[in-house]
């Protein structure tokens, strides 16, 4: 793959690999036609994620260890050509195995017996209605339709088998198997609104008229309910074995920085009309975003600059002259633009007078990288299916009736413009939505609806919606060594899942050599791999020496029978391995060590010596060292202490870089089989909301304090997210001798965040906690931070979440002054004080409910101390 996958893609590429194989298995062993589904919300990467897994099919992954299915068929299918025309350039984005010959859009005359293996064919619902070329002939036509002298079931020109023959004859060969992706696959089942769509995707799927089922489904959307009942229904009927889902993690989509954070929305405090008025803050909004892009891409040296994009959402009946005023207004604000910079994508695919203003028809796939458009007008063309992660304000003339659409656009521009968080700049992660014709309730509705589609993720880390923005930038009243100590905290990372030591240490040497960190960091690590290896050869002798006897023993077994014979006799059989036998156990050394490394090591045997025998001996060595576990371990450990050295040696430097190869720099250290310790990155903007609202839905202006890291121009950062008992805290903290500054931790895996990685006891896998509040004092002239946080200690998760700051606090106490956990007892705000080592040791062994410690004689009165 091009791209690096996150933690998150890599794991639904795991476990996509395993449910494809058992559904193989079981069609191959059973003839049972099967089926799974990938559900990701919007922003996930599914497309990216589908590229792998059809990547592997096709090649293998030794990450996985995977084979490929020499045999595999690939169609994806959904009901828009536009559509499939995107992914189809998706796939060739993200893969750099899959060529534009391997994805076939299916287009009449689409004359082939079978389908061939080792491609992907796109289909879309309409070229397999009756009216379609690619299937006329499929089903005998009525007699008055027939023209004169024509058989009734004759073939199309150039047409030697309808597509539903050629997707039959493809099933039936048993050299072939057939994986049907259905995308969007919530559009294919279960409304009235679908029925034709559905019947034909079901008749795909199903079989019909003698063609034969499908023998593997798959189903990909962000809402997979209707996809998933259609396929339970047929599991229950015998049918089709469906496999159980393959679900996303929402927490960690969230996590990854591929989808914004922010979302803001305005909306008119009283009934008037102001639509041009919220038009002309749009304008001004996409100015400002503009100008910060522009100096954050010349500041990081990034070879293209993001140019954000403005989107007029229309009603269904658009008013062409209110649209033209509004391109007024924008172009008033921003007069660099043109009538070149605007594009509309309505029903009707040509130039359109809005106003004054004449504006061309532009396919919505190629509005992202278009990127000359600065202005889109749309009705619903953009809101299933596309990303446009420049997209970054929508106005919408649509009424409050229409906050279904309203949302489904917003969906479309979640996705952050780099595939990744820009570091501590809340203005560059955020999505603006500016509502004329909404009141508060029905806005709050839709924010409701957006922040809530990721499935699985807390309250606290969904995106912030803003109605009247803070800007903080970092304040210019808390003095330089406050900084200082925040450069030198530690924070964790999230372990992946598939990952090597070896890998990870090859990943990061060449990184350091690209980056001219470390200009021969590759050949460096592979000498070093080599010296262990060499010293394992003798450490294991007598080990590795039966290991060479094994890679160089192909063992067979002969069957035989004598004619009229009752018993058949079995004899084991030993081959000298040949030349290619040694090649396919060398493969086991290239998953073990790297295939850098084992290459490399077969040179360093051979460098004295590059004769057939030798380069003979040296794959067989190789191959034998690699089944040797002590040997892995060794190889292993020596890695993960050569990449802590590296990292160590040049945190330094890798500071230094770009945030994009910083953000590489993080992606490897999380390639550790446990947490590693990463250094904090410094925020650049916040964004909070002056505008707080209470139980009741009632707004207020949110109260102000002093001395965060982040403030607005007046040193004032509001405190509008904190319920009472974390304002108190604050307040309490910065009111305490020596004062310096404080922080809200930002509650998700960021550069600007400090983390600490726990196992959800749940489903296993790593996650992150963060805690509330950072504080800065005075103590004794020395500058020193404090974790402070509380939190309810009745939420489900609270015991794992204390354990892991209490592990955090035993293994990072030094870093800080005080490391406390909170809750309130009644009325009494309670504290576990980690830094000691008897509450941290009880904490640690468990047995007990977090309620019960903060009742126990290890809690304390929180405000009773200094």
């Amino acid at each position: 793959m091009k791209f690096t996958l996150k933690p998150y893609q890599r794991a639904a590429l795991e476990d996509m690999l395993a449910k494809l194989d058992r559904a193989k298995t079981i069609n191959e062993r059973e003839t049972t036609p099967t089926s799974v589904s990938l559900s990701a919300t919007t922003g996930a990467g599914k497309t990216v994620i589908a590229s792998a897994v059809i990547e592997s099919l096709f090649y293998g992954n030794d990450d996985f260890d995977f084979e490929a299915d020499d045999g595999a068929v690939v169609i994806w299918f959904s009901d828009d050509p536009n559509l499939n025309e995107q992914t189809r350039f998706r796939i060739m984005e993200a893969s750099d195995k899959i060529v534009s010959t391997d994805l076939v859009t299916i287009e009449p005359p689409f004359s082939k017996p079978m389908l061939e293996s080792g491609k992907v064919y796109f289909l879309n619902t309409q070229k397999l209605s009756k009216s379609s070329l690619l299937t006329r002939g499929h089903e005998l036509v009525a007699e008055d339709e027939v023209l004169e002298g024509m058989h009734p079931s004759v073939q199309p020109d150039l047409q030697g088998y309808t597509i539903w023959q050629t997707i039959a004859n493809t099933i039936d060969d048993s050299d072939r198997t057939l994986y049907l992706i259905v995308d969007e696959a919530h559009r294919g089942f279960g409304t009235k609104a679908t029925r034709d769509k559905s019947t034909i995707v079901q008749r795909l799927i199903n079989g019909h008229a003698g063609n034969p089922p499908v023998p593997i489904v798959w189903g990909i959307s962000a809402t997979i309910g209707d996809f998933k009942e259609a396929m339970d229904d047929a599991h229950v009927s015998g049918d089709r074995r469906y496999l159980p889902p393959v679900q996303v993690d929402g927490f960690q989509v969230q996590e990854s920085g591929l989808v914004k954070d922010v979302v803001k929305v305005d909306i008119p405090a009283e009934a008037q009309a102001i639509d041009m008025v919220l038009v002309r803050r749009a304008a001004k909004k996409l100015k400002h975003s503009s100008e910060r892009w522009q100096a954050y891409c010349e500041s990081q040296g990034l070879p293209d600059v993001v140019k954000p994009l403005l989107v007029l959402q229309a009603p269904n009946t658009p008013d062409h002259d209110k649209l033209g005023e509004a391109l007024d207004v924008i172009f008033d604000v921003m007069p660099e633009l043109g009538s070149d910079s605007v594009r509309h994508v309505l029903g009707q695919h040509s130039m359109q007078t809005f106003g004054a203003h004449q504006v061309d028809w532009v396919e919505p796939q190629v509005v992202e990288h278009r990127t000359g458009v600065r202005v889109l007008i749309a009705k619903d063309a953009i809101s299933t299916g596309w990303d446009c992660p420049r997209a970054e304000v929508l106005v919408s003339f649509r009424p409050a009736k229409d906050h279904d659409h309203i949302q489904q656009l917003l969906g479309r521009m979640v996705r952050t413009p780099l595939a990744r968080r820009v570091p501590g700049d809340d203005e560059l992660n955020s999505v603006d939505c500016l509502l004329p014709f909404f009141d508060r309730k029905t806005a709050g509705d839709i924010v409701k609806l957006l922040t809530a589609q990721i499935d699985g993720v807390p309250d606290p880390t969904r995106r912030k919606v803003i109605l009247e923005e803070c800007v903080m930038t970092p304040n210019k009243e808390i003095p330089s060594i406050v900084w200082d100590v925040w450069d030198n905290l530690p924070s964790m990372t999230i372990p992946q899942r598939g990952t090597s030591p070896v890998k990870r240490l090859a990943s990061l040497a060449l990184a350091l050599s690209t980056d001219g960190v470390q200009q021969k960091a590759l050949a460096d690590a592979a000498q070093r791999i080599h010296r262990v290896l060499d010293e394992s050869t003798e450490l294991y002798k007598t080990r590795v020496k039966a290991a060479t006897a094994e890679v160089l023993a192909v063992r067979l077994q002969e069957i035989s029978a004598k004619f009229g014979g009752k018993t058949v006799e079995y004899a084991d059989i030993v081959e000298q391995a040949d030349e290619r036998a040694i090649r396919a156990a060398f493969e086991d050394a290239r998953k073990a060590f790297g295939s850098d490394i084992a290459a490399a090591y077969v040179d360093h045997l051979t460098i004295d010596d590059d004769s057939d025998d030798a380069l003979r001996d040296a794959f067989v060595r190789s191959a034998a060292l690699a089944c040797v576990p002590e040997v892995r371990e060794a190889v292993d450990k020596a890695s993960d202490q050569m990449a802590q050295e590296l990292f160590e040696e040049h945190a330094d430097a890798i500071q230094d870089l770009p945030d994009d190869r910083q953000q590489e720099y993080r992606d490897i250290n999380a390639l550790a089989a446990t947490p590693q310790i990463d250094r904090l990155g410094r925020p650049r903007t916040r964004i909070e909301d002056y505008i707080e609202e209470d139980n009741n839905g009632q707004l207020s202006r949110a109260e102000l304090v002093m001395l965060h890291l982040m403030s607005d121009e007046n040193g004032e950062a509001p405190i509008t997210k904190l319920n009472d008992w974390e304002g108190e805290i604050v307040k309490h903290e910065i009111a305490r001798v020596g004062a310096l500054a404080w922080y809200r931790n930002p509650p998700r895996q960021a550069a600007d965040s400090l983390g600490i990685a726990y196992r959800d006891e749940t489903t296993g896998n790593w996650r992150s906690m963060h805690p509330d509040f950072i504080f800065f004092h005075d103590v004794d002239g020395e500058t020193q931070a404090s974790i402070v946080d509380p939190h309810g200690h009745h939420l489900d998760d609270s015991l794992v979440k204390l354990q892991a700051l209490a592990t955090f606090a035993e293994e990072h106490g030094n870093a800080f002054h005080r490391i406390e956990a909170l809750s309130k007892v009644g009325d009494v705000m309670k504290m576990l004080n980690l830094r000691d080592q008897d509450v941290r040791a009880s904490i640690m062994t468990g047995g007990h409910s977090v309620d019960w410690f903060y009742n126990s004689q290890f809690a304390v009165n929180y405000y009773a101390e200094g």
